[in-house]
């Protein structure tokens, strides 16, 4: 389905089941379809389901426009307002769990339910402040290093089915790094620390126990940070957890979501 922002970009997301609205964002270059075992799960316990394609991933749009993290923020506010979302869990993986900092940034936590937040340390660049940066990522090496390739995400293989519906929309709408680097460096000049600390809604941080972008030990440390902050190191995953570990991330998501 198509939704078209307040600056006329058009997005794309996918809407299923009934119940309380769980709303999941992708990372840096992912489709929405990389939640498909999320989507399934999910609903069929009897939650309503939303997949997001921000600007320039999957299907949406490409653009110069917007490409900045304050503008991601405004169009997830924009899709919530649009589809009605009454206190939506929000789950994002990777710069799709900065995209929810960032909407928390501008709009607070209070008309959300719960975060789940997976792979994504709240600062990007390592520093005398923050040791848990992406990869070798410093402010010597910022922003020239984000041009070169990261390599692979994972640490074993995505499930069949994700595998397979993520390599169709591959095929149909290539994702454009070079279009969308400005955006990656927005995203890594950012430092959600702050925004943590003034969180009141439960939060989960999930961490791949092998991910070759984060030092797993960031999670614990991060779920100190707000009100009431909770933690997950999930064995034998890497960046992207939720579709090299699914069963087990669907598991402890849920016990989350129920507590």
């Amino acid at each position: 389905m198509k939704f078209v922002t307040s600056d006329q970009i058009t997005l794309d997301y996918t809407d299923i089941g009934e119940g309380q609205p769980i709303l999941f964002i992708a990372g840096f270059g992912a489709a929405k379809e990389i939640w498909h075992a999320q989507a399934t799960f999910f609903e069929a316990h009897h939650y309503r389901v939303i997949q997001l394609d921000v600007r320039n991933q999957g299907m949406a749009q490409h653009t110069v426009k917007g490409l900045r993290m304050s503008r991601m923020a405004l169009d997830l506010a924009e899709v919530i307002t649009k589809l009605g979302l009454a206190k939506p869990i929000l789950v994002g993986n990777s710069m799709g769990a900065a995209c929810i900092w960032a909407y928390m940034s501008l709009y607070g936590d209070r008309d959300l339910d719960k975060v789940v937040i997976v792979d994504q340390s709240p600062k990007m660049i390592a520093d005398e402040t923050w040791s848990f940066g992406f990869k070798d990522l410093t402010w010597d090496s910022f922003p020239l290093q984000l041009r070169l390739d990261f390599g692979k995400a994972t640490y074993r293989a995505i499930d069949a089915d994700t595998a397979d519906v993520v390599a169709q929309v591959k095929q149909q709408s290539p994702f454009d790094r070079q279009l969308d680097l400005p955006l990656l460096v927005d995203h890594a000049f950012q430092d959600w620390r702050d925004v943590i600390r003034q969180s009141t809604r439960p939060y989960l941080v999930i961490a791949g126990e092998k991910s070759p972008f984060f030092n797993p030990a960031f999670a614990p440390i991060v779920a100190q940070m707000g009100a009431d902050g909770h933690a997950q190191v999930i064995e034998e995953a890497g960046h992207i957890v939720m579709a090299e570990q699914s069963a087990l991330f669907n598991q402890i998501v849920l016990a989350f979501i129920k507590a």
